[in-house]
């Protein structure tokens, strides 16, 4: 019995962390100022990023988590995009044309 109640505790924790894990790949709205292809590179000029504790908006260079990112948007597009830091880098992790 002690096993089973162990195991339903942890599925409740991890069903109570869910909601964060979630909020980690929230869409924020931004515009590409510049793509770097060989670099694998694109600067985002964008809102408050609440996850790192940036309370401003501005303009950042963030590393393409896959080089197609940089062929699919050009300077100028309005996206929206999922910024992560991934080896002490700000990385673009999913990126997507605004509507």
């Amino acid at each position: 019995m002690k096993v089973r109640t162990f195991f339903a505790a942890l599925a409740l924790v991890a069903a109570a962390s869910l909601p964060a894990m979630a909020q980690s790949d929230e869409l924020i709205a931004g515009q590409v100022t510049k793509v770097d292809e060989s670099a694998g590179k694109i600067t985002i000029k964008h809102g408050p990023l609440k996850k790192f504790d940036m309370d401003d908006g501005m303009t950042m260079v963030f590393r393409a988590g896959d080089p197609a990112m940089t062929k699919a948007v050009k300077a100028g597009d309005k996206i929206r995009f999922v910024p992560e830091r991934i080896n002490g880098q700000f990385t673009v992790t999913k990126i997507e044309k605004a509507k």
